[in-house]
């Protein structure tokens, strides 16, 4: 591969902006991929992988090119080399490569690789905690699965079109897919492909939804007539799937705090022909009071430390705070005795978190059934889905029926 200077200068600019300006890397690559329209589908590949790889694996690069953060350019462009030279590159004759010592870079990286917290890049207080609450042998495997590049995963909008229709039509642009066993609405797509460009896309018949996502609505066993609450929707990609299970029949009540999450699940909903969905910002708790007793199913996709999906927010490592993961433990817990009474008796929830922890999964759910206001549930079913043994994110899911008051 032959180095470009555009293109380089374009990824420490974003690994500026990610590392130093604390930006969500997502945005900053979308942003990136504007730059310059003379730019191929490779080009933007290039700039979008290569600087995601980088905030990845921020850790171990920086321990091998000897930097610290705050990183200045020529501390970027020395964790840049240290990228190309793992990975074959040849360094082109720029300033920014003089004196690179390739061959200490690969010394390095062995020796910091039999080190789990250098090899898969994570904080200290991180690995701790993760072998603290899953054991080492587990958190070993599953920390090495997390830092592996995520696949693109398709849920078809099954109000507009098959699984064998998509597939068809996206075949006959070149983008090949196949099913995935066990997952009713998936397909995985075999190589890498701007799928929003597609007019599939543009027709409403697909969203982008990890597989273990996707399992979280069909826990909930909505059905066709029911009265269904999203008590944290979002943008709002759970309550598009229960709105294709449900056949459009019925009423799915989407609620956020934030209004422009429900304004994006809006168009979202126009463009997948959705028509049975109302939205609701919680700006009090008169908005929940008014929902006591009276759905069939509620589902709490709670907020979380989205340890589950790092493969897609790698720079979440570098973002979270231990202490925001007690704050948000505190919140998952009253969320689940507050929300809990929006489902009447006979109805059904599920509680759900793209985390790994026990401490945020199991362990709330347990502690809501010893509470008060979890006495009158029983746990049905729960699903704990680790990445290092499915392939796909890491999730929890747990349902709960309301047998009484």
């Amino acid at each position: 591969m032959r180095l470009h200077r555009n293109l380089c200068f374009a990824v420490i600019d974003g690994l500026t902006q990610i590392f130093n300006d604390n930006q969500y890397a997502d945005k900053v690559i979308q942003q990136l991929l504007k730059r310059d329209k003379r730019w191929g589908a490779r080009d933007r590949a290039f700039v979008a992988e290569t600087t995601y790889d980088i905030v990845r694996w921020k850790r171990l690069y920086a321990e091998i090119a000897e930097v610290k953060p705050p990183f200045d350019r020529d501390n970027l462009w020395r964790m840049f080399a240290v990228w190309a030279t793992l990975k074959g590159i040849a360094l082109p004759n720029w300033n920014y490569f003089e004196h690179t010592p390739t061959r200490k870079i690969k010394g390095r990286f062995d020796e910091l690789s039999k080190i789990r917290k250098f090899r898969e890049s994570i904080p200290d207080w991180l690995d701790n905690l993760g072998q603290a609450e899953l054991g080492d042998a587990i958190w070993t495997h599953e920390i090495a699965a997390l830092n592996e590049q995520a696949n693109v995963i398709l849920r078809v909008n099954t109000l507009k079109t098959t699984k064998e229709k998509l597939q068809s039509e996206l075949f006959d642009i070149d983008i090949e897919t196949e099913f995935l066993k066990g997952y009713p609405q998936a397909l995985k797509l075999k190589e890498r492909s701007n799928v929003f460009a597609t007019e599939a896309f543009k027709k409403g018949w697909f969203e982008v939804q990890d597989a273990s996502s996707q399992l979280v609505a069909e826990l909930l066993n909505v059905q066709p007539g029911m009265r269904v609450v999203d008590a944290c929707a979002g943008a709002g990609g759970k309550t598009l799937h229960m709105a294709a299970l449900m056949e459009n029949k019925g009423q799915i009540i989407a609620m956020d705090l934030y209004a422009n999450k429900l304004n994006e699940l809006k168009r979202r909903a126009k463009r997948n022909g959705v028509h049975n969905v109302e939205t609701r910002v919680i700006d009090s708790t008169k908005v929940i009071k008014k929902l006591y007793d009276k759905a069939d199913r509620v589902l709490i996709d709670a907020p979380c430390s989205g340890l589950g999906v790092l493969r897609r927010n790698p720079d979440a490592k570098w973002k979270l705070r231990p202490e925001f993961l007690d704050t948000i433990r505190n919140t998952q817990q009253n969320l689940l005795k507050q929300y809990s009474r929006m489902v009447k008796i006979g109805g059904q929830m599920v509680y759900a978190t793209c985390s790994v922890l026990p401490s945020e999964n199991k362990d709330q759910v347990e502690t809501f059934l010893a509470s008060e206001q979890g006495k009158g549930f029983k746990l049905i079913q729960e699903k704990n889905i680790l990445a290092h043994q499915t392939g796909f994110d890491g999730f929890y899911m747990a349902l709960l029926e309301r047998k009484s008051k």
